[in-house]
């Protein structure tokens, strides 16, 4: 039970590390005010394409942790 606190925990840690290191893109404050010209195509490459897929990993890995907790 201590072994999958700490994973959970570590998970956590590199979860919130990974969010807070994608780009922050046009959000929805651009939206509203109009910047950007439009529409836009937007391709992930390289280190961003590889934190996208890190932080979808790290979440289900949180949530199958979180759910292996509760039926434990």
């Amino acid at each position: 039970m201590q072994i999958i606190n700490i994973i959970q925990i570590i998970i956590g840690v590199l979860l919130t590390v990974s969010i807070l290191m994608q780009q922050r893109g046009t959000g929805a404050g651009s939206a509203i005010i109009g910047e950007g010209g439009g529409a836009t195509y937007f391709r992930k490459r390289g280190i961003e394409k590889v934190l996208s897929w890190a932080t979808i990993g790290l979440a289900s890995a949180f949530i199958v942790i979180s759910l292996v907790r509760i039926a434990i």
